[in-house]
């Protein structure tokens, strides 16, 4: 092991070194990376232990579906609701069947509670025409997109 001549200097280096790759990390990830490699055991854990639920967005050419998993959830306790047209919140509940003592469990991942998502949308849509279906714990919502807005010129006076 090698002694650093200004131990107290260097440590502050360190520092700005790590938060200078943690940066770059997050930069990556708001540009539409991931934080952690898709596939693994973390990737598949995470959004469960957050409370989160996996969703599809496919587009076509006049409408956009999103699809949902919802494992364990009732249809009475799902609510959608498009807060802008480019953003859908899907918003649900989960309750327990019953209360069971900890007794004869190794392990376990089942929660309860409220979860809620707010899916982005990759173009404008609107209520009008919308459709959605519950089945086997898999929701999917339909919406259709909106024209866009034909530009127009404003002459000044």
């Amino acid at each position: 092991m090698a002694w650093r001549r200004y131990p107290f200097d260097s440590i502050w280096h360190e520092m700005d070194e790590m938060r200078a790759e943690l940066d770059s990390i997050f930069r990556q990830a708001s540009a539409g990376g991931r934080l952690l490699p898709a596939g693994g055991m973390s990737d598949r854990m995470l959004p469960a232990l957050r409370g989160e639920f996996r969703v599809d967005v496919r587009e076509d050419d006049d409408e956009i579906i999103v699809v949902a998993d919802l494992p364990g959830v009732d249809k009475e306790a799902v609510a959608l609701q498009l807060l802008n047209p480019r953003a859908l919140e899907i918003t649900c509940e989960r309750t327990k069947e019953k209360e069971e003592k900890s007794e004869g469990f190794y392990l376990r991942e089942r929660m309860s509670g409220t979860m809620s998502r707010i899916v982005a949308l990759p173009s404008d849509v609107s209520e009008d025409g919308a459709k959605a279906s519950f089945k086997n714990g898999v929701l999917e919502v339909t919406l259709k997109k909106t024209k866009p807005l034909k530009k127009s010129r404003i002459e000044i006076e």
